[in-house]
């Protein structure tokens, strides 16, 4: 009997996500009816001038703010493991996780107001990378625990600097969290709306903000196909970062 609440939590979870898919692939014009299978409505966003300009623009947004946030939340992660050890310094850190993203996103906005920050892509690619810096720094961190402190010190006892063995030891032994890191990261970027929708200038859009737009006039077919593709790079991301921590993790207990 324990396993009927456990199945029923991930019907509720996952049956609006398959439907979703499902009707994605329908022959019709209704996103309520199917009527047939058929790929059409695949072909239909690719050949649409607005998403594809808001895909490009995700992209390069998500692979901006990847790329900052990993830099920063691994440094961010090795200074508070390895330099200073503070609880305070370690709830700051990661409280762009927990804050609730309009507290975060006004705050943003608030924040390039008062440095009379132009608004675009830009801006966007910023705010990601504050928000994903966190994740990146608890998955580096957590790597972090099982990294053998003692060939650090060999590296230094051995006459090599600091940068040098950082560069040598501390990031080999760090790779799959950071990549890890990086790939949740690039998730996170790539489906996030409201720090986009706060912190975006009014010529471009993400395309979130573009699903958003074309869902408020009724659910389309069309934006079936979308969300179902999103749905695919966001679950590869995710399942490809968990099993590099897995392996990280195998390989250091080796």
């Amino acid at each position: 009997m324990l396993r009927v609440p456990f199945w029923l939590t991930y019907v509720f979870l996952y049956l609006p996500i398959a439907v979703l898919v499902w009707m994605s692939f329908n022959a019709g014009d209704s996103p309520y009816v199917f009527e047939g299978f058929s790929l059409k409505w695949y072909g239909e966003f690719l050949a649409n001038d607005r998403i594809a300009e808001g895909l490009v623009n995700t992209l390069f947004v998500a692979v901006g703010s990847t790329v900052l946030a990993t830099v920063l939340g691994t440094l961010l992660a090795v200074g508070l493991a390895r330099h200073t050890r503070s609880k305070v310094l370690d709830a700051v850190a990661l409280m762009p996780a927990i804050l609730p993203d309009l507290v975060l996103a006004i705050g943003l906005l608030a924040f390039y107001a008062l440095v009379q920050v132009t608004l675009g892509l830009w801006s966007v690619m910023l705010s990601h990378a504050v928000f994903s810096m966190a994740f990146v720094a608890a998955v580096v961190r957590t790597r972090l625990t099982h990294a053998d402190p003692s060939l650090e010190e060999a590296s230094r006892d051995l006459g090599a600097g600091a940068v040098r063995t950082f560069v040598k030891i501390t990031l080999p032994q760090l790779a799959p969290g950071i990549v890890a890191g990086a790939l949740l990261a690039f998730t996170l970027s790539l489906d996030e709306f409201v720090i986009a929708f706060f912190t975006i200038g009014p010529t471009e859009q993400t395309l979130p903000i573009v699903i958003y737009s074309m869902l408020r006039f009724g659910v389309k077919p069309e934006a079936n196909a979308l969300a179902t593709v999103l749905l695919l790079i966001s679950f590869t991301a995710v399942i490809a970062g968990q099993r590099l921590t897995k392996i990280g993790e195998r390989g250091a207990h080796d």
